[in-house]
């Protein structure tokens, strides 16, 4: 019986795993699209204002600082929840 609630451990530590590779995934995706969109597209992006500034350089100086911000959070919180359930199962087994 215990060597069955090891085997349903391993087996939920194995998807929280690929959750989290996933997930890193996804928000390199992000960092990756947006680091090198902006410098892609930034004489598209420089006809376009925002506060008065080009919006190449607002989301040089600024955009681009926000949305690597709000990835850190993202992930932080993920695997905060992700731990949290971690713990529960590794208190099961």
């Amino acid at each position: 019986m215990n060597a069955d609630r090891k085997i349903d451990a391993l087996a939920q530590r194995a998807r929280i795993w690929s959750r989290t590779e996933k997930l890193t995934l996804k928000l390199l995706l992000v960092w990756a699209s947006v680091t090198l969109g902006v410098i892609f597209f930034a004489r598209e992006l420089s006809s376009l204002t925002l506060f008065g500034w080009p919006l190449s350089f607002y989301m040089a100086a600024q955009g681009a600082l926000l949305v690597y911000l709000a990835i850190v959070v993202a992930y932080a919180w993920r695997m905060h929840r992700t731990e949290r359930s971690h713990e529960e199962i590794s208190h099961d087994a």
